[in-house]
């Protein structure tokens, strides 16, 4: 009969060889450990997203929310980030009871936030940035009374988004309006400020009497502007101290409103600007001295010690004890002067001034009186 057996199939009751038994043996381990697929430690989890934004602040001005924040430099390993490219800013309102909802991710969307805004840092605007930090303004529906929570997330250029960063709570409290009839007065040195009271807040009730007020300066009616009061003051008035003469500055006033439930801030008051000037006069020359001659009276003095002297102002009397006219109708730059309208035999009393480059020019007093008769 004609044996039907596949080729390396033992028939039942039958005996295999033992080099097939072992060859059978090693494909079977070969097979196990290829699918296993270890060829290595267990692949980490996802650490090359991008860091938490940090630093969340907001501040409640007029009708509006500031934000402001530090985009991350870092991988959430720590390594440098170089392709950083878009922030993305969620809000949720609520009536302020109890804790606010938790921020979770989920499909790159923070779950139970509405997402207001999306910052793309190539081109920022409305945001403003400089270097890390970039400042928005949540102008959307907000309504006083209202608590609002904020989260932000930040993107790298293939879309991997980092944690949701730390929640900021803002009770969204009425602002008060800004300041007004501000007004800036030079003098030596300095600037005196003085404005109105704020009556109302924004949404038209009484501003109460514990406002407080933050005095701002610039260099130019465009900003930008910052505070010179390191916290709020109740009067309203200040003096700006130890600035240049002859340089301009400029000001704003924004009133402060600090309560239980939160603060809030007003826009800017309208723009004042002064310029110090200089009131004190140099010091006069010294040493004066006459020398007469048939022809004329040479006088020359040691320059006052002042470094702002634009220059000196000659004086004549045409006899002991009489008034002084002035001889040099523009100050003149030297230490020297010679008086050529004399007359032989007359007595003439001399005395000189220093002028300073202010632009109200302030005149020294006169110096040591010198006479000379003309022989």
């Amino acid at each position: 009969m004609q044996d039907l057996t596949p080729l390396g199939v033992t028939p039942l009751g039958g005996r295999q060889p033992r080099a097939v038994m072992a060859g059978l043996l090693l494909v079977l381990a070969t097979l196990v450990l290829a699918g296993c697929g270890k060829k290595g430690p267990p692949v980490a989890p996802e650490r090359r997203v991008p860091a938490v934004v940090s630093g969340l602040s907001a501040v409640v001005e007029g009708s509006t929310v500031v934000l402001t924040w530090s985009n991350p430099g870092t991988h959430a390993d720590g390594t440098r980030m170089r392709d950083l490219t878009t922030v993305r800013v969620y809000r949720r309102e609520d009536a302020g009871d109890g804790e606010p909802k938790p921020a979770l991710l989920s499909w790159g969307k923070v779950v139970g936030y509405d997402e207001i805004a999306v910052i793309r840092l190539a081109q920022p605007d409305p945001a403003t940035v400089e270097g890390a930090r970039v400042t928005w303004v949540d102008r959307e529906k907000l309504t006083v009374g209202r608590r609002y929570v904020y989260v932000l997330t930040a993107s790298d250029s293939i879309g991997r988004s980092s944690p949701p960063s730390p929640r900021l709570v803002v009770p969204f409290v009425a602002a008060p309006r800004p300041p007004e009839r501000l007004t800036a007065s030079p003098g030596e040195g300095q600037v005196r400020l003085a404005w109105s009271a704020t009556a109302l807040l924004v949404d038209g009730s009484p501003a109460p009497p514990t406002l407080g007020y933050e005095v701002l300066r610039a260099p130019s009616a465009a900003g930008p502007f910052g505070p010179i009061t390191p916290e709020p003051i109740a009067t309203r008035d200040f003096t700006d101290r130890g600035l240049k003469n002859e340089e301009t500055y400029y000001y704003a006033v924004r009133a402060v409103r600090t309560e239980p439930a939160g603060s809030a801030r007003s826009v800017l008051s309208a723009v004042a600007s002064a310029t110090p000037v200089d009131l004190t006069p140099p010091a006069p020359p010294g040493n004066l001295v006459a020398v007469p001659s048939e022809t004329a009276v040479r006088l020359a003095w040691n320059a006052s010690p002042e470094e702002d002297v634009a220059g000196y102002v000659v004086y004549r009397a045409e006899a002991p004890g009489a008034a002084f006219v002035r001889l040099t109708p523009t100050p003149i730059t030297t230490t020297t002067y010679i008086d050529r309208a004399v007359e032989r035999g007359k007595t003439y009393v001399y005395a000189v001034t220093a002028v300073d480059r202010a632009t109200r020019p302030n005149e020294s007093r006169r110096s040591q009186p010198a006479g000379a008769t003309v022989p």
